[in-house]
């Protein structure tokens, strides 16, 4: 009996265990789903429930004149949940059908594709882009359970135009360069937010009606950048680099009056479309980053300092030596050619260093650093790019003996490009220095003024007496017995400075050389400063031969762009007495030839209407009649306007492609096409000049047969 009572006991025991594991787990149920299950279930959906991104439309950049340099190209994304797509074969088959009308694959293709999708799929990607059209369509289906989703990427229209100051953003959107770096914040808009869900992979999946944030777009620029001018610029500094072999170049254009920027270009460049594709190096904006010491360009300052100090007279002799080289304090200083004896003017017009550096040492140091510094050298010009350097003004405790002599010719100073022509320019603007800028305005998507600049004014640099003594003086510069004879540019008044630098490089100087030149127009009423920088050039180490010449052909270019710049009348054209001859008129505008002839008080009439002078009676250099009137015939439009080499860019929208063709091809020009069809942009515009051989890119699009069909019939 024991032994039964045992075993029973054993077994009931066994029993009521086997009793209390189902008890066990129906308590657990109970608690779970009553006692905490809003809690629990609250933290499953906190865990199972996230947030995703929805991109910003990152603002527009805008040039001078409204054309779009960089804009955003949409991407759209097909996808379906088959969950909710799935429920109806018809909706299936539209969708298919609708794909299948815009892309080159099948129906079938897109209905195995949802089919087949996992059964705890709720996403299946159908097509990563498909045109617009396609888009338009499928959202006309209105079918639940088909996404749609739209992503932005950044295009640049004008590929490598203005590459450095537009610069380029990463795969993320986000700016790496330029105004795209420095203006992010306020380009890039306010991302967006979509609810979606995650399954216990961790894998994420949108889904229908799930709640969404609408993203706000960004902000667009509009900068002071000017296409036309800066196509001219940087097409020209290319072919100067080329003609003259150097490693690379950087030219700028200012506006002297207001500090807007109208054109920076750097070659090398980069297509911004494509920024990996080149090395790092040729990103870099050399304008406003590369510290160099400017050689001649850098006697503006000691010029100014003698000038306004009167330390030199106008007209005092300076001897240099016959050899062309001197002793100071141990170094040789050297004149690039024996000059003789000169006066204060042919010192700077000469680009004597010997005279220079005799007039900088009766000058106290701290005085001529005062100056070097109000030309803003030594401190940021605090231009809106990102990456300016400040340069490098030593000074007066950490001189030598031989700084001051140094200096004063641009040597043991660095300066920046940008500096360069801040400090031109204030000459140019009667000793006012503009600080620079390249945005003009911020403005929403709909073209509402946020943020306006106004030109901003940094410092007086000179006295204005000083200002009109000094620019006569750079004005001989660009003469036939100035340093900058290449530089001229016949019918228009220029003033600059020539530049020529040895390279430091590893505690020494080498024999290569930096070539620049620096100067504005027209000198009555500038309206543009350039600085022209040429790195290690091979056809001559001069700047005016080098950097001079890409000025000129810049200068002629933009000038033919303001027929009133490109018709100003030269000073040496006005005699003091009446000419017995006829002055040549033809080319000029009627207003400038009608003083020029009452200055000479020769009686003339006119012939017909317009705004210049296309013939005139008797000709050029033939004798005049007294007892007749000189005859001048008028006209809109004067072939003398246009110079030799080059030709006017016609009109070329609404071509279609073969004309557009043939057209340029008959004024010398190449073409590139992008796209087929009509033209309806092209780049440089309608009117501007461009040397013959050059190339013009047009744009085209096929018309809708619908609108060939209403075009055909009007």
């Amino acid at each position: 009996m024991s032994d039964r009572s045992s075993i029973m006991s054993r077994m009931f025991l066994l029993f009521g265990f086997l009793l209390l594991l189902p008890a066990g787990i129906f308590f657990q149920l109970l608690r779970v789903n009553v006692a905490e299950g809003d809690g629990l279930r609250e933290l499953w959906n906190s865990q199972a429930i996230d947030y995703v991104s929805i991109p910003a439309e990152r603002g527009d950049i805008y040039d001078a004149t409204g054309s779009i340099l960089a804009t955003n190209q949409v991407i759209y994304q097909v996808a379906v949940d088959p969950k909710t797509v799935g429920r109806t074969s018809q909706d299936i088959q539209r969708i298919a059908e609708t794909l299948s009308n815009h892309t080159s694959r099948n129906v079938n293709y897109y209905k195995r594709k949802i089919q087949n999708a996992p059964s705890r799929s709720q996403y299946v990607v159908l097509e990563k882009s498909v045109p617009v059209q396609a888009y338009e369509d499928l959202n006309l289906l209105d079918i639940r359970g088909l996404l749609l989703e739209e992503e932005y990427r950044r295009n640049y229209n004008f590929g490598s135009l203005a590459a450095h100051v537009v610069g380029f953003v990463n795969h993320e959107m986000k700016g790496m360069a330029g105004l795209e770096s420095e203006y992010d914040d306020i380009l890039k808009g306010t991302d967006g937010l979509q609810q979606v869900r995650k399954d216990p992979l961790n894998n994420i999946f949108a889904y229908v009606g799930a709640p969404r944030k609408q993203p706000e777009q960004g902000y667009s620029l509009h900068t002071t950048i000017n296409s036309q001018i800066q196509a001219i610029v940087e097409e020209e500094l290319e072919a100067g680099i080329e003609r003259h072999m150097a490693d690379k170049g950087t030219a700028i254009i200012m506006d002297p009056k207001t500090g807007a920027i109208q054109a920076m270009a750097n070659f090398p460049y980069f297509n911004p479309n494509s920024p990996a594709t080149i090395e790092n190096e040729n990103r870099r904006n050399y304008a406003i980053s590369d510290q160099i010491e400017p050689g001649s360009t850098f006697k503006v300052a000691t010029a100014i300092a003698a000038i306004e100090q009167e330390l030199v007279g106008f007209d005092e002799k300076f001897e240099t030596p016959e050899k062309g080289y001197k002793m100071i304090h141990g170094q040789t200083m050297r004149d690039h050619d024996p000059l003789g004896t000169l006066t204060f003017s042919e010192v700077i017009s000469k680009s004597s260093n010997i005279a220079t550096s005799e007039i900088a040492m009766r000058m106290e140091p701290e005085s001529f650093y005062q100056y070097a510094r109000n030309l803003g050298f030594g401190t940021s010009t605090q231009i809106d790019l990102p990456g300016e350097k400040e340069g490098r003004l030593q000074r007066p405790y950490e001189w030598s003996l031989v700084t001051l002599p140094w200096m004063s010719i641009g040597y043991e100073v660095q300066v920046t490009p940008m500096q360069m022509i801040q400090a031109y320019a204030a000459v140019a603007n009667d000793g006012v220095m503009m600080k620079p800028y390249v945005v003009e305005s911020v403005r929403d998507e709909f073209g509402n003024i946020l943020q306006q600049r106004k030109p901003v004014s940094v410092r007086k640099v000179a006295d204005e007496e000083t200002i009109d003594k000094l620019i006569p003086i750079l004005e001989d510069v660009v003469s036939d017995s100035g340093t900058a004879s290449w530089a001229m540019v016949e019918g228009l008044r220029i003033a600059g400075k020539t530049g020529t630098a040895q390279k430091f490089k590893d505690g020494q100087y080498q024999t290569k050389y930096r070539a620049s030149f620096v100067g504005f127009f027209p000198v009555e009423d500038p309206e543009h400063a350039i600085f022209i920088l040429l790195d290690e050039p091979k056809t001559s180490i001069y700047g005016g031969f080098t950097a001079g010449s890409i000025f000129k052909e810049i200068a002629t270019r933009i000038s033919g762009l303001d027929n009133s710049i490109q018709k100003s009348t030269p000073k040496d054209m006005i005699a003091e007495d009446a000419p017995n001859v006829a002055p040549k008129l033809t080319g000029l505008q009627f207003e400038n030839a009608s003083i020029l002839l009452n200055k000479n008080g020769i009686p003339f009439k006119k012939i017909g209407e317009g705004i210049f002078v296309e013939e005139q009676i008797p000709a050029p250099g033939e004798k005049i009649d007294p007892n007749k009137p000189l005859e001048i015939k008028l006209t809109n439009q004067t072939t003398d306007s246009i110079p030799e080499g080059y030709a006017q860019i016609p009109d070329l929208t609404n071509l279609n492609m073969r004309q557009a063709t043939f057209l340029l091809m008959s004024r010398g020009f190449e073409i590139e096409t992008v796209g087929s069809g009509t033209v309806y942009t092209q780049f440089p515009r309608a009117g501007d000049l461009m040397k013959k051989g050059r190339t013009v890119t047009v744009r085209g699009k096929a018309k809708s047969i619908s609108q060939s069909q209403s075009i055909a019939s009007y």
